[in-house]
């Protein structure tokens, strides 16, 4: 899970943040989670440049969305995006670290929601600063999701792991330089390691989806590194800025060490 050593792992070592802005807002599991993953750094209030979407009662908490757009301000550049759940026992859900240019960016993901807890963003820039929304998100009821055993037999999970899957979404660019979305799905069951196998009562040993990689021809579009809180079958959707590249290649990696790798085609423009 991505706690403790592993938390503090993916944060960045960046500038310190600007003085005088107005800090974000705190709580009390946010402020350990804050003092793990980014230290003494200050986390500028983010509504001016981050509008939040997530269900405030969500009716599946096994997958809830939950996404960012984001705007920085004239001059600076997005380095990472965080998606960030306080109660969760891997509360750093995904962390989105973009390709080189960018100061708008839309992203989204699904999320376990193991309670009822505060979701938040932190987008992080270039020059340094960070900046941070959040929303509480109600539990629905049920089971928490991660200790809910997953949809689908073992050996149809087997059969599909690391098939992929690549859709283009809206309006379709038609020119370089423009912005296209795209949705990445994933089979995977991202196992939590809290999931006791009610056959063998041995608990089901973690198996998550830990890096995915989007390349446009050479270029670098993003990486995510992930968490079990990360849905069963993980999917995000993302934009980009077409470069007249002719496709997407996305390569993904899990902590039992597999890899896949998928060439999507595109349109030069798109």
């Amino acid at each position: 899970m991505l706690k403790g050593a592993r938390l503090a792992a993916i944060a960045v070592t960046v500038l310190t943040a600007g003085i005088g802005a107005e800090a974000a807002h705190a709580g009390p599991t946010w402020d350990g989670i804050k003092s793990e993953v980014y230290g003494s750094r200050a986390i500028l209030e983010g509504h001016s440049v981050i509008k939040l979407q997530a269900p405030y009662r969500p009716d599946d908490v096994m997958s809830v969305p939950i996404a960012a757009d984001v705007h920085l301000p004239k001059g600076q550049q997005i380095k990472s995006v965080s998606f960030i759940v306080d109660e969760n026992p891997s509360p750093v859900a995904a962390v989105f670290t973009l390709g080189d240019g960018r100061d708008h960016a839309w992203l989204s993901t699904n999320i376990r929601l193991n309670q009822q807890s505060d979701v938040r963003v932190v987008v992080e820039s270039t020059s340094g600063e960070l900046f941070m929304v959040e929303q509480l998100v109600k539990f629905a009821g049920g089971q928490a999701s991660c200790s809910a055993p997953p949809q689908g037999s073992p050996e149809e999970i087997a059969a599909n792991m690391g098939k992929m899957d690549l859709a283009l979404l809206g309006p379709r660019a038609t020119s370089s330089k423009a912005v296209q979305r795209a949705r990445y799905e994933l089979n995977h069951p991202n196992h939590t390691g809290m999931v006791l196998d009610q056959i063998t009562l041995f608990y089901i040993p973690l198996l998550m989806v830990e890096h995915i990689e989007v390349k446009q021809g050479d270029d670098t579009v993003l990486t995510m590194a992930g968490s079990i809180t990360l849905n069963q079958n993980p999917k995000f959707e993302f934009d980009y800025v077409t470069n007249g590249a002719s496709e997407l290649t996305i390569t993904a990696r899990d902590t039992g060490g597999a890899t896949w790798q998928k060439s999507f085609p595109i349109d030069p423009g798109s």
